[in-house]
């Protein structure tokens, strides 16, 4: 694949929009990279690398009408690239030219090893030529690694012709590998298996693959075959169909080597030649996110309609993209919506319960948690969450018995957890009560997180507040130095060192601390305030005027 050159920017009149192009492209702005590139190609239109960046740029913009005027301008000076004839097949595939397709790959135009062959065997189905597509499956097989990517095109091609039975036997080989435990291929084997009067072992096959809880769209399949419904075979419906799950397959394996900007093309060509696929528009949206370009994102999870079985996640997803791109009151506005539409699933009451508890609406928050945990028939280990969340969001409002109450049902539901541990033992370390539990809480959240810079700090700092200073300290120095820019772990660590006698130290620490607080959004636990009055009298002095006890070492005075 061509990449560009500094000698594209030659051309009089082109250095400004081929650099700001660059530049745009280097930054994943696929909006502006594609304008730059057009009118970079206007002005020069033979010039072989801007037509490929352009083509490139306006694909992952998912303008594919630009992207194939741009590959057939590339095609017809006779120039090789993979981005263009990624295109100009995908072109073909939406046309159902499959003829087209195969002369293509056959003058060694195509796209890659396994796109090309996959593609093929489904050209050929689209000819009405089963017995090559199979022949040309199983060719694909042989190569390296290419075993479980050409049976499960195999079973799914099987199936589209309504041989469920060989379908099913492709399935019950595990000739997919681990792609037959994918979600998308799950549903799929779910209604071969179905179309062979087996829901029985459809519904089992869910349950083992997924569980009992379960999102609605597999909630919806599972209970249409419980009750004895014959499913059809959606998964595939034509050749066409076939060629687009070619490209999102590719997407996924893609996604998990967190190859976002390749993975990106993929999933637009899916969701293009199949425009309905959307398990393909959820994939573009979340590569969008990664990439950070928050508004197509944005745009991408509104494709999916609201009547879609997935509709919920396209709008959480959108609520998390508008909220990264600092559009928080459209985010609430969004799951606040949800809420109304899809208030029975957890997932949505504690999504909109953890926004509203970090912009600090702490008792909308406290709602929108107990909802979440009314959607829950009996108890789940799943709930410790909420437990947890709802907790914080009561020590906020200072009320400590709810609070207290529900860390430890969430520690009933999960007694090792971290985050509860601490986050609970720190609690009762600032309240001064139970702090031998609070002590063994925090001990054990280290034994499970021993790199977690804000629990040591808990660890050093129920030491400190036990009066066993000189413990303390080793802990207090390596979660500075897990956390050294820390405005709160700087200022306790500057306390421990005022409590062993380390003054000048400790009054370093708290400059630094000083230097670290946001004064936009001041902690009441690195309060600016109060460091500054230790600095100017020392942490005895502004303990006497806070009526705090003394600096006590355990088993004496100091």
């Amino acid at each position: 694949m061509v990449l560009g050159s500094p000698a594209a920017a030659q051309t009089p009149g082109l250095a400004g929009d081929y650099l700001a192009a660059r530049q745009a492209s280097l930054a994943g702005d696929f909006k502006a990279a594609a304008e730059y590139f057009g009118r970079a190609v206007r002005f020069d239109p033979d010039n072989a690398e801007l037509l490929e960046m352009a083509v490139l740029s306006n694909l992952s913009l998912g303008d594919m009408d630009r992207a194939i005027v741009l590959a057939q301008k590339l095609r017809d000076l006779g120039q090789t690239s993979q981005a263009a004839q990624m295109v100009l097949m995908a072109s073909r595939g939406a046309e159902e030219k499959y003829t087209e397709i195969l002369t293509q790959i056959a003058d060694d135009r195509g796209v890659g090893p396994l796109v090309d062959g996959l593609a093929q065997a489904w050209a050929e189905l689209g000819q009405g030529d089963m017995s090559a597509a199979l022949v040309q499956f199983d060719e694909v097989a042989q190569a390296d690694g290419l075993s479980a990517f050409a049976s499960y095109h195999k079973a799914l091609a099987l199936a589209s012709v309504g041989d469920y039975e060989s379908a099913e036997a492709l399935f019950a080989a595990n000739a997919a590998g681990g792609m037959q435990m994918t979600r998308r291929a799950v549903m799929a084997r779910a209604e071969i298996l179905s179309q062979l009067e087996r829901n029985d072992d459809a519904v089992t096959l869910i349950r083992e693959a997924f569980g009992i809880e379960v999102d609605p769209g597999l909630a919806e399949m599972r209970d249409s075959l419980t009750a004895g419904e014959r499913l059809p075979f959606t998964h595939i419906r034509s050749a066409r169909d076939g060629l687009a799950e070619v490209y999102y397959t590719l997407a996924g394996a893609l996604s998990n080597e967190s190859n976002d900007d390749f993975t990106l093309l993929y999933a637009r060509i899916a969701e293009y030649l199949r425009p309905g696929h959307v398990d393909a528009i959820l994939l573009t949206a979340e590569m969008l996110e990664s990439l950070e370009q928050h508004d197509l994102a944005v745009q991408a999870y509104k494709k999916v309609a609201r009547d879609d079985p997935s509709f919920h996640a396209a709008e959480l997803g959108r609520a998390g993209a508008l909220r990264a791109s600092g559009k928080v009151d459209a985010a609430v506005e969004v799951l606040e919506q949800l809420a109304q539409t899809h208030g029975d699933l957890p997932v949505v009451q504690s999504t909109l319960g953890d926004i509203l508890r970090q912009q600090g609406e702490f008792e909308e928050a406290v709602a929108a948690y107990t909802r979440a945990l009314d959607t829950f028939e009996e108890p789940s280990v799943t709930q410790w969450f909420l437990y947890y969340a709802r907790g914080i969001c009561y020590e906020r409002l200072d009320d400590w018995e709810n609070s207290e109450s529900d860390f430890r049902a969430a520690l009933e539901l999960n007694p090792n957890q971290p985050q509860v541990l601490n986050y609970l033992g720190y609690s009762l370390v600032e309240k001064q009560i139970k702090l031998d539990e609070a002590l063994e809480m925090i001990e054990r959240a280290v034994a499970a997180r021993p790199d977690s810079g804000y629990i040591v700090d808990s660890l050093g700092w129920v030491l400190y507040r036990l009066g066993r200073y000189e413990e303390a300290v080793g802990h207090m120095e390596r979660a500075a130095a897990l956390m050294a820019v820390d405005p709160v772990v700087n200022d306790h660590l500057g306390d421990v060192y005022w409590a062993v006698g380390r003054k000048l130290e400790a009054e370093f620490q708290w400059k630094r601390a000083l230097s670290f607080v946001d004064l936009e959004d001041v902690s009441e636990e690195a309060d600016p305030e109060r460091i500054r009055r230790k600095l100017e009298v020392g942490l005895d002095q502004v303990l006497e005027e806070e009526g705090a006890p003394p600096l006590n070492v355990a088993n004496g005075e100091d």
